[in-house]
């Protein structure tokens, strides 16, 4: 999975035209959300292929930043306080959160500044549950 950063136009639209552009690639968004802060839309969505929606978004003249390989993690709903729990943990590894959202699987996903010591963190996540 892929995690793509993408800069709209903070107009009525962008968003339809982003939506439309992949659509017609065949493209599935799997995750993700859009913010709009300070007269600019920045968008962070999960992809199975970064490259096949990059190639789409850009074909239609929309600018796509960074493509990152995200942290995907099962969170027990039932437990109140897992994002806490997780962010806590990242934190003291000294990995900074960067972005966060869930996927249509109901997952955690997390673009971190140090994917390497994060992904450790993940993996200490993981043995937890189990």
């Amino acid at each position: 999975m892929d995690d793509l950063t993408i800069h709209l136009d903070h107009r009525p639209g962008a968003l339809a035209a982003t939506g439309e552009a992949l659509g017609a690639a065949g493209v599935s968004i799997e995750g993700g959300g859009v913010f709009a802060v300070r007269g600019e839309a920045v968008a962070h969505f999960l992809f199975a292929d970064g490259a096949a929606a990059r190639a789409a978004l850009e074909a239609a003249g929309i600018a796509v930043g960074e493509c990152r390989v995200p942290l995907i993690q099962r969170l027990d709903q039932e437990t109140p306080g897992q994002l806490g729990m997780i962010a806590r943990m990242m934190a003291d590894a000294g990995v900074g959160i960067e972005v966060m959202y869930s996927d249509h699987a109901n997952r955690l996903v997390l673009v971190v500044d140090d994917h390497e010591a994060g992904a450790a963190v993940s993996a200490a996540w993981n043995a937890r549950r189990h």
